[in-house]
């Protein structure tokens, strides 16, 4: 379900920002300062309003401040220009403003005293959510391939908004059970990945086999040939 939303979402989100995006470049805006600037819209819409019990206006700017993490993939790319340090540094933004997103969450259902158990869903989404993306980036780094799962960042966004749109409605219901939702959904991502980590890796090892005798342990390598281990995949969309 997630994934099926997130399509149409994705391309409506694609159509709209490239327009803006060629006008930041135009104007001399890097993409780095969107990252940074986007941040800063989540921080203010998670923790000045969403853990105020001000859903509306903090899903909103929340929402709002989100897709910038589509907005510098997407001026970068037409910058012709993705460093590495762009990627480390939208990664480390994505998990702050996850942290904030849950933790606000987690504080304004805590004092509500939800019956549903809202904040405990929050804290699992929270953790789970740091661990869905440390188990893709982990396995590129290792030369794996973990790029799937039913709930990416994207989804986990969708969900909660709609969440928080329900609980601005008055339906008390609506937020604890999107987290809870997500919070399955995490799970399945988490053993989604670390399977097909584990696929990829014995699909590398079935390719090395059929290669011809091992290496002899201290042999030099080959000029030209790539080193073991190979160099280090920059992490996507998490």
């Amino acid at each position: 379900m997630a994934k099926i939303v997130s399509v149409p979402a994705r391309a409506l989100v694609a159509y709209v920002l490239h327009p803006a995006a060629r006008f930041l470049l135009r104007i001399g805006v890097t993409p780095n300062a969107v990252t940074v600037a986007g941040t800063v819209g989540v921080l203010i819409g998670a923790l000045g309003f969403g853990a105020r019990g001000e859903l509306l206006w903090g899903t909103i700017i929340v929402t709002a401040s989100a897709l910038t993490d589509a907005l510098d993939g997407t001026m970068a790319r037409m910058r012709g220009q993705s460093g590495k340090f762009g990627a480390l540094l939208d990664s480390s933004m994505d998990r702050i403003a996850d942290a904030a997103v849950f933790g606000a969450v987690a504080y304004y259902l805590a004092g509500l005293g939800n019956p549903y158990q809202g904040e405990v869903a929050a804290l699992i989404c929270l953790a789970l959510g740091q661990v869905v993306s440390y188990v893709k980036a982990r396995a590129q780094s290792l030369g794996l391939n973990a790029d799937v799962g039913i709930a990416e960042r994207l989804e986990r966004l969708l969900i909660v908004g709609v969440g928080g749109l329900l609980g601005a409605a008055g339906l008390e219901w609506g937020l604890p059970a999107a987290l809870w939702v997500l919070a399955a959904l995490s799970v399945i991502t988490v053993l989604q990945r670390l399977i097909a980590a584990a696929k990829s890796d014995k699909a590398d090892l079935s390719d090395g086999a059929g290669l011809g005798a091992a290496p002899v342990p201290g042999a030099a390598t080959a000029p030209g040939a790539a080193a073991p281990g190979g160099q280090a995949v920059a992490d996507g969309p998490a």
